[in-house]
């Protein structure tokens, strides 16, 4: 992996935050520091790929990230989103574009109003979400097929028929409430999205599991996205995961893809559920 050199690091990390300070500011900091030379984003002794990319930038703008360091992501995933393999992966590349100032061309936004919701459920969540990052309504049948999915106990999951997650019952809830649907589903979906939350204070990807990093920050951020708030049990539980260099740990009994999982910590730090508005 070709990383930034010491003084570009030392750049990003002085501009990385013109509005955020304090954590917010050094996570930002650090994932900027992960930025290579071409643009793209990659965790240590990898090469850089678009979907850490996309959530690297993600992270960075929610955070108010420093101008350079987005611009650079920016022809980066303008360069690969065409390559997205997938719709969920298009969709990703889109919303992180969006974020950065980028108008996407209509070529790629049709591609993901044709979209065929399927099995996959968290893929037509993605598409909902980045279709209204662009402000595009998305189709009645994406919207129909996310809420046909919605498990007895109001929680979402991965893929049709599957166990409910917290995850995905927070994406779920952001590309729902991005498409204006309020009411019975959504509080279903908060009350069961609560459940996963742990004695700790963090939330678990499933009940039984342990607390982790982005299962809480994906917590945070659908709560926001209805208007509630978490409370300061899950900052408390992110704080002890939080490293010196500014990056997070996936749990408190492991560390594990930093620059992935402080991405997605970022945008719940900074108080910006998606779409970003």
């Amino acid at each position: 992996m070709r990383v930034l050199g010491f003084v570009l690091a030392i750049l990003a990390m002085a501009g990385v935050a013109a509005g955020a300070t304090g954590p917010v500011a050094r996570s930002a900091a650090y994932v900027a520091s992960m930025q290579n030379e071409n643009g793209g984003f990659a965790e240590q002794g990898r090469s850089p790929d678009g979907p850490l990319t996309a959530w690297a930038a993600l992270g960075i703008v929610a955070a108010d990230g420093s101008p350079t360091t987005r611009a650079r992501a920016r022809e980066y995933l303008r360069g690969s989103v065409a390559s997205a393999s997938t719709d969920g992966d298009l969709a990703l590349r889109v919303l992180a574009l969006s974020a950065l100032g980028y108008r996407v061309e209509d070529v790629l936004l049709d591609r993901l109003r044709h979209h065929q919701p399927g099995t996959l459920v968290n893929e037509t969540m993605w598409v909902v979400i980045a279709l209204r990052a662009v402000e595009v309504e998305p189709p009645a049948s994406f919207v129909a097929a996310i809420l046909s999915a919605q498990a007895s106990g109001g929680g979402f999951p991965w893929s049709r028929g599957g166990r409910p997650d917290s995850n995905d019952t927070a994406a779920a809830i952001q590309a729902l409430r991005s498409a204006h649907v309020g009411g019975t589903p959504i509080r279903r979906a908060v009350a069961a999205l609560r459940a996963f939350a742990n004695l700790d204070g963090g939330y678990a990807l499933t009940k039984g599991r342990p607390s982790d990093a982005q299962s809480t920050a994906w917590a945070i951020q659908a709560l926001l996205s209805v208007g509630e708030r978490s409370g300061k049990a899950p900052f408390r539980f992110l704080a002890r995961l939080r490293r010196a260099d500014g990056s997070y740990r996936y749990s408190l009994a492991y560390a594990t893809t930093p620059v992935w999982v402080t991405s997605q910590v970022l945008p719940a730090l900074a108080g910006r559920p998606f779409p970003f508005g």
